[in-house]
């Protein structure tokens, strides 16, 4: 069966990456970039175009893995998009995305948004972990979702363009919070008569035991029950506060990355809820 031919305009580290697995599943394939050295690895395997006006008109289905939202708007100014599909694996915001969709609607384009939530040498291996969150149009998924799932996973997280994007900060920002706590944990044991590499094993087994944390946390958050069944209250953890300041500071080590997570746990006990779990922080940072 032939598979769906695609053009793909952007070819840095992830979007090579993606061409390389869409040519491994036998996708004919036309690639632009906006410098021309970069398509010389596809040379003779896929269909390079000399300008993005090109590969948009060789193929209905367009996917976008440019640097930015204003290297979109360069490389598309101009070019037809009348009844094209546009998948959109550029990062950005999704107030970008949601934009980006209606500019799409007003050229006569169906629009996907997207969330790579892998790097490079996870694109196109199986089992690797890696998956692409997509919002947009259902129809546009539905269609190509088999081709978008070829170099990872496809979870589509609904209608509205932004949600991709929102999905894959939202992770992002929890993984940046674990490498501010793993940063400070190192921190403490450094100079002392601790082996990293042994340390780095205890805390991989910690935070996976704590990751179900998350999980609750959402069921909290749907249900507004906060505090039936905590095992550590808010009060509790207020209370030891000073421990962790105290040994930070003791150890020479600037407590920056926790500071602001204490100071919103004060805020909220303060505030009277000391009886519950941390699921009601979410709504304590929203209100500011």
């Amino acid at each position: 069966m032939t598979k769906t031919p695609l053009t793909l305009l952007g070819l840095g580290a992830m979007g090579a990456a993606l061409a390389e697995s869409w040519l491994a599943d036998d996708h004919p394939l036309t690639a632009w970039n906006r410098t021309p050295a970069r398509t010389e690895a596809l040379a003779g395997r896929a269909a390079v175009a000399g300008t993005a006006a090109e590969a948009v008109a060789a193929n209905r289905l367009v996917v976008l893995c440019l640097l930015d939202d204003a290297s979109i708007t360069e490389a598309l100014d101009g070019v037809d998009l009348t009844g094209k599909d546009v998948v959109n694996l550029t990062t950005g915001t999704p107030a970008e995305a949601r934009a980006r969709a209606g500019w799409a609607r007003e050229r006569g384009a169906r629009y996907l948004d997207g969330g790579i939530m892998a790097v490079p040498p996870m694109i196109g291996v199986p089992d690797s972990g890696g998956y692409v969150f997509y919002s947009g149009s259902p129809d546009l998924f539905e269609e190509h979702g088999a081709t978008l799932a070829v170099p990872a996973g496809a979870r589509y997280v609904g209608e509205d363009a932004g949600f991709a994007a929102l999905h894959d900060l939202g992770l992002l920002s929890a993984m940046y919070g674990m490498f501010a706590g793993v940063t400070h944990a190192f921190a403490l044991i450094r100079g002392e008569d601790v082996s990293p590499a042994a340390f780095g094993v205890l805390l991989a087994e910690w935070l996976t035991a704590m990751g179900p944390h998350a999980v609750e946390t959402g069921k909290r958050l749907e249900s507004g029950d906060h505090t039936t069944g905590v095992v550590s209250n808010l009060a509790m953890q207020a209370a030891g506060i000073p421990a962790f300041l105290g040994t930070a500071e003791a150890q020479g080590v600037s407590p920056e990355l926790l500071a602001p997570f204490f100071s919103l746990v004060r805020r909220h006990v303060a505030a009277g809820h000391g009886d519950e779990d941390g699921a009601g922080l979410v709504d304590r940072l929203r209100a500011g």
